[in-house]
């Protein structure tokens, strides 16, 4: 078999399990309402004053930790998935 095909056949990323997804969609959740402050942050600044900035921070904050956390948790499931034995090794 052609290298080309054997990799179009392999797979390389692990099933995703439940936990995973939350926490992909908590993390698209605080990306989209990240994005959605700052473009309204001059209507949030008039509602809430001195407060919005700090929610915008603190939305940026995270979101990055949400990011660190879910990106090393698909990397471990990923890595796990890919050296598991197989059943045709």
């Amino acid at each position: 078999m052609p290298i080309w095909l054997d990799f179009l056949t392999t797979p390389m990323a692990a099933p995703e399990t439940r936990g995973l997804r939350r926490l992909r969609y908590g993390w698209q959740a605080l990306c989209l309402t990240l994005a959605g402050s700052i473009v309204a942050q001059g209507p949030l600044r008039e509602f809430a004053g001195r407060v919005a900035p700090a929610a915008t921070g603190l939305l940026l904050v995270a979101a990055v930790v949400t990011t660190i956390v879910y990106l090393g948790a698909k990397h471990r499931a990923d890595t796990a998935f890919l050296t598991m034995p197989r059943e045709s090794d």
